[in-house]
């Protein structure tokens, strides 16, 4: 069995070798289908990340009007509390509201100016929901809408962040279905192209093939190298794509803000290398030995 392997891989390795620029030219358009599929498997992780991080910053703020005192405001709150979609409610009374006003506007003194002069506090108390599911703020939301204490509510927030995060994962949507088309186009033209490369490469063994053939060499012996053929052209071409993602992270990395993704952009594509690696590996195997496959059925009767 191993000799039969060793063998199998030295064909394959010679038959690779022995293509030259036909092999270089069908290594090159896998590496473009495995290239656009890991920038589509990259999109799709950090969209989840980005996703995530929205949904865990998101909360229904709900203000109250001015008329509404702190007493009613705490009973509300307590009332909140008791549903078991809710994780936590926070309370913000008005004093509150005006200090973080004036820290996140710390640098717009035309804005300051404006809360001095208008001299009584003119924020809103508020309640501030986190949900223990971040999909449950729709029914939150509902609940909230729908309670008896609504007459005593100014305004929700929660409309804003909804739209946020459906516009968030309309985009990241558009862009997989782009992906995915722009991937299956060229995962057909690899496997047409890698498939004409064995092609070729069976018609000039042919008369080899039919003297081993005679002399009772088995279907599987004949056809291993041609397996593994596809096999380093699916390799080849993942170690040529890892190159390139590198290259484009490193050139990209820099324009990409820190805070989408908590973390540096190349250090978010480092963490997930192996991940990566592993993924294009898979797909530039499968894209290989489907291509081998189809070109040993139609050329190989065996």
């Amino acid at each position: 069995m191993f000799t039969t392997i060793s063998r199998t891989i030295n064909e394959a390795l010679k038959n690779f070798l022995r293509n030259g620029w036909l092999s270089l030219a069908t290594s090159m358009i896998l590496m473009l289908s495995l290239y656009t599929l890991s920038i589509l498997f990259i999109i799709v992780m950090v969209s989840n990340v980005v996703i995530k991080n929205v949904q865990e910053k998101s909360n229904i703020s709900i203000y109250f009007n001015q008329s509404v005192d702190e007493e009613t405001i705490l009973a509300i709150q307590q009332e909140i509390e008791k549903n078991p979609l809710v994780n936590s409610v926070r309370y913000i009374d008005k004093n509150s509201a005006l200090d973080i006003f004036k820290k996140n506007n710390a640098n717009e003194e035309a804005i300051l100016k404006s809360i001095e002069e208008v001299g009584d506090n003119p924020l809103l108390a508020s309640l501030v929901i986190k949900a223990s599911d971040p999909t449950q703020y729709q029914a939150i939301y509902e609940f909230v809408n729908g309670a008896d204490f609504s007459q005593e509510i100014n305004r929700i927030n929660y409309t804003k962040n909804k739209e946020i995060i459906n516009k968030l994962n309309f985009l990241i949507g558009k862009i997989r279905e782009i992906g995915l088309i722009a991937s299956s186009i060229l995962a057909v033209s690899s496997i047409l192209i890698t498939f004409n490369s064995i092609r070729i490469t069976i018609y000039s063994r042919r008369k080899e093939m039919q003297i081993m053939r005679l002399v009772g060499a088995s279907n599987l012996f004949i056809r291993l190298p041609y397996i593994f053929e596809g096999v380093l052209y699916g390799l080849s071409a993942s170690i040529l794509s890892t190159i390139l993602l590198l290259i484009t992270v490193r050139f990209i990395s820099p324009y990409i803000s820190e805070s989408i993704l908590s973390q540096s952009f190349m250090s978010f594509f480092l963490g997930k290398l192996w991940l990566i690696i592993l993924f294009q590996l898979v797909a530039g195997c499968i894209l290989g030995i489907a291509s081998s496959m189809i070109a040993i059925r139609r050329y190989l009767k065996t």
